[in-house]
Order: structure tokens, then sequence, then C-alpha cells
């Protein structure tokens, strides 16, 4: 029987600064509408506010897992057995694989306000993916979930 790999589960959510600017740009709509009144000044500024909310709160609800044999990463599930060994990026590496070194055909799910990433390649003859890159703020409990090994 084969060890199942620990469980491992992140949320790349955005950074406290985003949520500023989401209120910025409630501010902004409710600048907008101003010269129409009160309370078309106020509407701008919670429908504003709700409408950035939602876009920063989508963006940042990016879900990264290890469960029953697989890889769940945004939209994608991925057996563990169609992947290959970890890489444990720093941030020069990571930058490094997410521009020059990135091949179109890779799946990525990158959070550019996240500076660590893991690398893995694709072993499956039959996908054409080349590798799976991964922002993540605990590259080595990934890798370590990926390739089925206890962390300490």
């Amino acid at each position: 029987m084969q060890p199942s790999a620990p469980p491992f589960d992140e949320r790349l959510t955005a950074p406290r600064s985003w949520w500023f600017i989401a209120f910025g740009v409630g501010v902004a709509c409710a600048l907008m509408l101003l010269p129409l009144g009160t309370l078309p000044m106020l509407a701008g500024l919670v429908g504003g506010m709700a409408a950035a909310a939602l876009v920063v709160s989508g963006y940042g609800s990016a879900r990264i897992r290890v469960v029953a044999g697989s890889l769940v990463a945004g939209e994608a599930r991925i057996p563990l057995s169609a992947l290959g060994e970890p890489e444990v990026l720093d941030a020069e590496e990571a930058r490094a694989w997410r521009t020059h070194k990135a091949d179109a055909r890779a799946f990525m799910l990158l959070r550019g306000y996240v500076e660590t990433a893991v690398r893995v390649e694709v072993t499956d003859p039959e996908d054409p993916t080349p590798y799976v890159y991964l922002s993540t703020r605990d590259p080595r409990g990934l890798a370590a979930a990926l390739s089925g090994v206890p962390t300490a």
C-alpha cells in the first residue's frame, strides 16, 4: 500500500493593499456621481466598492490543494502519478520561470504578489503540458505534499 501524500491546502489571497484600492475605486465612483446629488453619490460609493471588492476577491480566491492523490490548482485537477519531482523556486528563480524561461504550453497558476513558487514536470506522455508552475507562500510544504514526504 502506497502512503498518501501529506495534506496541503493554501488559498492565494490578495494583499491588503488591494482592498484599499477597492475602497479608492468606490470613492472615485462616488466623486463621479457627486454632481447628481447625495443618493447617487452614496450609490456610487457602495456600488463601486462592491464591484471592486468582487474583482479583488475573485482574483484572490485561487486555491492549491493536494488531496486524494491529486493536485487541485485553481480549475485544474492533476493526478500525482502524472507529475515528476517538484522543484522549489526562490523569488529570483520564480521570476525567471514566469518571464523569460516560461513555456506557453505550461499550466501556470501564478500570482505576481506571491514571490515564491513550485515547478513540477508533467510526466504523462499524452499531456502536451511540459510543467506546472504554482505560486505559493509555502513552497517547501507544497513540494513535500507533492512528493509524499512528510514535513518535520
